[in-house]
């Protein structure tokens, strides 16, 4: 074996601690945005928020390029200051953040919770509410109960799902407790005293259970509650299949008497802890907008929700270019981060705003007739038109909002997979489930459409598309089958 020494030129792109921060500038939300400028400002001198937006500074009318602003003259003193041009010789026009970097840096952030894909779900700012647990424990403090069977409410409300209902055992809940000093049917005298607390229905064990709680604490003289309990009682698989022939027959009631029962059920909340559980109030800021104007879909950033930055032009004068003391060295440190730091959220910006132009200008249709006129839409038709990798289109549109005349959606909410149509052309999926979600609303409630109808139906319109399509689509929108949507008249 041969060694021996090699030269080679190349050229390869470094994730410096400033690439890596402009990276990450463009995965925030606007909410953790918003935090890392305040913690910038917080921590670096040379940063200042300006005040009055006529100002010279990022996000203002004046200047959109803050790095021509004279941090480096004090005549006063008569020294030339070059620090401020040395640093800015080292910020490039543009930063390389359309890369794949997720092979080199890890570009993953933790994920705010959302709920069902329907395009107007964010994080951003949150009120505290009172959730359910508390509002329990306030009406058991204020009971005349003894300490043990507070300890045993405790328990109970600590064991609930979301929406209100107990899924643990009273053997569990027992055990969770000092169970040598609880009796098992004591821990259930308590179950059903939380049971009679607000709101009606908690703490039930199952549906069934939760109806009748409510049921049994409605007016006795009220029209149809007797027959209500007892069909929630004695008859409810029937009803929860839907069995109205045999229902009534058991019940001995006409269609109209057993009509009048059901429809006083179906008052009833199913979910009595659903509105408590989470009771946080949660805002949504979008990113962008977009407003027709004169005929022309225009597409504009949300300057408002991101303070407008500048370097403080005084502590920048500060900086020497021949004085290498340790206070100098802080001084021009701070300068040239301050410097990055709003270099990269103009890059952030301006990509932000490209992207969402691009979006905008392919889904105009959606913006005139809304979803059926969605149109298919994959990350890389984006990247390809704006010459970008699909990684950063995808860092972009990640709880990112767009705020339109059809309320507000995030951006991600856009792109969709697509069908083919008989036509030879394709249709979204976000399209085909407005068609779905149009044709069950204008259905027949005596005789809804199963799924092998709606195919049918779509297949008539010349969108090709499979019944267990059509299935998944149905249960992503949270739309029951057709044997649950039956209605009794």
């Amino acid at each position: 074996m041969k060694q021996a020494l090699q030269l080679r030129l190349g050229q390869s792109l470094i994730m410096t601690p400033q690439l890596q921060q402009a990276i990450r500038l463009l995965q925030l939300s606007t909410a953790e945005l918003s935090l890392e400028i305040q913690e910038a400002l917080e921590s670096n001198m040379m940063l200042e928020a300006v005040d009055d937006e006529h100002e010279d500074g990022y996000g203002s009318s004046k200047s959109q390029d803050t790095e021509s602003l004279p941090y480096a003259e004090t005549a006063a003193s008569e020294v030339e200051d070059v620090a401020g041009a040395a640093i800015a010789q080292d910020i490039p026009e543009e930063l390389p953040v359309d890369s794949a970097w997720d092979d080199v840096y890890d570009t993953s952030m933790p994920q705010a919770a959302s709920g069902d894909h329907a395009g107007f779900e964010i994080e951003n700012q949150r009120a505290a509410g009172e959730s359910l647990k508390d509002h329990l424990l306030w009406q058991t403090n204020l009971a005349s109960i003894s300490d043990m069977d507070k300890a045993i409410a405790y328990a109970i409300a600590d064991a609930l799902d979301n929406d209100g209902f107990l899924r643990t055992s009273l053997e569990e809940l027992r055990e969770s407790l000092n169970h040598d000093q609880v009796e098992l049917d004591e821990v259930e005298a308590v179950l059903h005293w939380v049971q009679r607390l607000d709101p009606p229905g908690v703490a039930a064990r199952s549906l069934q259970e939760c109806l009748a709680i409510q049921l049994s604490q409605q007016d006795g003289g009220s029209p149809w509650v007797e027959q209500a309990r007892h069909l929630v009682e004695k008859h409810f698989d029937f009803l929860a299949e839907r069995d109205y022939v045999r229902l009534a027959r058991r019940m001995k009631l006409s269609q109209e008497e057993l009509q009048q029962v059901v429809a006083l059920i179906q008052t009833m909340n199913p979910r009595p802890g659903a509105h408590l559980q989470d009771a946080r109030v949660e805002y949504i800021v979008p990113d962008v907008h977009v407003r027709k104007k004169a005929g022309t879909w225009q597409v504009e950033l949300n300057t408002e929700v991101i303070p407008h930055l500048r370097v403080n032009p005084y502590y920048a004068s500060m900086v020497r270019r021949a004085d290498n003391s340790q206070d100098n060295t802080s001084l021009r440190t701070h300068l040239q981060e301050a410097r990055w730091f709003i270099k990269s959220l103009q890059s952030r910006s301006q990509t932000l705003l490209r992207v969402a132009t691009a979006i905008v200008e392919r889904q105009r249709a959606f913006l005139e007739l809304g979803d059926v006129a969605m149109k298919p839409l994959v990350l890389h038709d984006i990247a390809e038109v704006l010459g970008m990798h699909e990684s950063t289109i995808s860092r972009v549109t990640t709880r990112k909002y767009l705020h339109t005349p059809r309320g507000i959606y995030e951006l991600k909410y856009f792109f969709s997979s697509h069908l083919s149509t008989s036509a030879g052309g394709a249709c979204s999926s976000t399209a085909i489930r407005a068609v779905i979600k149009k044709l069950i609303a204008a259905e027949n409630s005596l005789k809804p459409l199963s799924d092998s109808k709606l195919a049918a139906v779509l297949w008539e319109q010349g969108i090709n598309v499979a019944r267990r399509t059509v299935a998944k689509y149905r249960e992503a929108m949270a739309i029951p089958p057709s044997n649950e949507r039956k209605r009794l008249v």
